[in-house]
């Protein structure tokens, strides 16, 4: 399983100490310099029904950028996962992906759910 992460994000690194509580394996990946495959982002796409605008990091400034936010509702989902590779920072984190696992951002109740825990 691999775990796309920001070093400075504070739910990432509360999602890892999780994972590493749960005994559970992973991949740590720094988000920013190497982006989900067009594989991952299409199984986490099937994870949102399809929601294409929950990849997004919303909070972040590059997605308030004008000149992102609104050119977003006119691309397609190649465009979107293209722009989603080139700009690591426009990504959802932590954003996790394994074998029957895909997950974004940090929640344990959805976490203990997906990794079958209690």
């Amino acid at each position: 399983m691999k775990v796309y992460q920001y070093e400075k994000c504070e739910s990432c690194r509360k999602a890892i100490r999780w994972l590493n509580e749960n005994g559970i394996e992973h991949t740590i990946l720094p988000i920013r310099e190497k982006t989900p495959t067009k594989k991952e982002f299409s199984q986490m796409i099937k994870y949102h029904g399809g929601e294409l605008k929950k990849l997004f990091n919303t909070s972040s400034k590059d997605y308030r950028d004008p000149l992102v936010k609104e050119k977003i509702p006119g691309l397609s989902r190649e465009e979107i996962i293209f722009l989603l590779q080139e700009r690591g920072n426009l990504i959802k984190r932590p954003f996790v992906i394994g074998e029957n696992v895909a997950l974004q951002g940090f929640k344990p109740d959805i976490w203990e759910q997906a990794f079958k825990i209690k």
